[in-house]
């Protein structure tokens, strides 16, 4: 058995404080899989950006084609974040992480096939949009049950350093495999990855496990959780940075081709270097959140203007060479802001809520993208491919502002 959680140590050394979370094993075996199968993700992601981008040639159908991986998320996830919240999660993660394994395998049978329309691989992006809707809030909110109370800021620093790292890897392995076999065998790849996490729930101890107490069905629940989110002022003040940020600035699979390919007239594997750099920032960042266990407002804050200013200097960058360490700090910032906030979320929220509270966040974020995409792509188009970093910057120092604004005035009314 693991240790209860007011049995669990508190190690001495940095490196046990920052990955205190991976000795409880149900955790460790999550970490590794959702490597694997994580690493996979961003190969595909990067893969079919360059497809489209190639065929096309046009930055508003890379923005549609984000439109389509992460626009059912704004349709799906406050019934998803419902839906994991009267689930198993254990269970939930078996089913979605099947279905996103055979769109991967479908997408390879497409590339491999000559002449196929673009908008099948559209459409198949927007049916792994969908799957993604449900399985993000059953993951995210799994992380919690895996690990004592006490472990659950770093168990969430830690899974954001997992999906760091597999950005790194995940890029690098797509232009390799581009330049060398093709489309096809990286979105193969990918779906081989899939066993992996698939294996890791297998061989987790259910009776370690802390399982949320689950939502009964009944009549209004998702409107109950937004009226939820809108009494808690540490929420609602966080996700509407998150609603701007969502829409302008977090669009990094959309901004960061038309950037580099256009903005700096970089090449396919530069463009791969530049986005595994800043992942390698990204994970740094993280490291650096772990040891955190306390997050409030103001380090909302803190970390959305940082991103703001760090995405304003790397828009300015001269040439490749100095785009390197520029994205490595705009990761660093990026991933830093997407923590804090997750892990207040995760820790502010009552457990019978989590779900749907991480299902919103999702939303803003992510599922803005529909939003957000194809408007950076047309900006793109017209003032080139610095132009949407300079609006992302400006829109998180906003953000940041604004919110920094309404915590003052929530903080001289208490």
């Amino acid at each position: 058995m693991e240790p209860a959680p007011e049995e669990v140590p508190q190690p001495a050394s940095w490196s046990r404080r920052t990955f205190s979370a991976l000795w409880v094993r149900n955790f460790r075996l999550f970490f590794v899989g959702q490597f694997v199968s994580n690493s996979g993700n961003w190969l595909t992601f990067v893969a079919l950006t360059l497809l489209v981008l190639h065929r096309t040639g046009s930055g508003v159908a890379v923005g549609l084609l984000g439109a389509c991986q992460f626009g059912p998320m704004l349709v799906l996830s406050a019934f998803a974040g419902l839906v994991a919240d009267r689930s198993d999660k254990r269970r939930l993660l078996y089913l979605t992480q099947s279905l996103e394994m055979a769109q991967s395998a479908t997408l390879a049978v497409l590339a491999f096939l000559p002449h196929v329309p673009l908008p099948v691989f559209f459409a198949v992006a927007a049916a792994g949009g969908a799957m993604l809707a449900f399985d993000n809030p059953g993951r995210r909110s799994f992380v919690n049950e895996m690990v004592p109370p006490a472990l659950v800021p770093n168990a969430v620093t830690l899974y954001s350093a997992n999906v760091n790292l597999s950005r790194m890897v995940g890029p690098s392995l797509a232009a390799a495999l581009i330049a060398t076999v093709g489309y096809g065998w990286a979105f193969t790849l990918d779906a081989a990855s899939y066993v992996a996490v698939l294996f890791s729930l297998w061989r987790m101890d259910g009776t370690e496990l802390r399982p949320s107490p689950k939502t009964p069905r009944g009549r209004g629940q998702v409107r109950a959780g937004l009226r939820y989110i809108a009494g808690v002022p540490e929420l609602w003040i966080t996700f509407l940075t998150l609603l701007v940020v969502g829409i302008l600035s977090y669009n990094f699979t959309v901004v960061l081709p038309l950037f580099v390919e256009r903005g700096l007239h970089g090449s396919d594997t530069q463009f791969s270097l530049i986005y595994a750099t800043f992942s390698a920032g990204a994970v740094v960042g993280t490291l650096v959140v772990a040891r955190r266990t306390a997050m409030t407002v103001r380090t909302v804050i803190g970390a959305c203007l940082a991103l703001g200013v760090t995405m304003l200097a790397m828009a300015f960058v001269p040439n490749v060479a100095v785009a390197f360490p520029a994205a490595a700090l705009v990761g660093a910032t990026s991933v830093v802001y997407l923590t804090v906030t997750t892990a207040l979320v995760q820790l502010r929220a009552e457990r019978h809520m989590v779900g749907r509270v991480l299902a919103l966040q999702a939303v803003l974020l992510i599922g803005t993208t529909p939003v957000g995409g194809p408007i950076l792509g047309l900006l793109a188009d017209g003032a080139g491919g610095r132009a949407p970093v300079v609006l992302g910057a400006g829109g998180a120092i906003a953000a940041g502002a604004a919110a920094w604004i309404l915590d003052r005035q929530r903080r001289s009314r208490y």
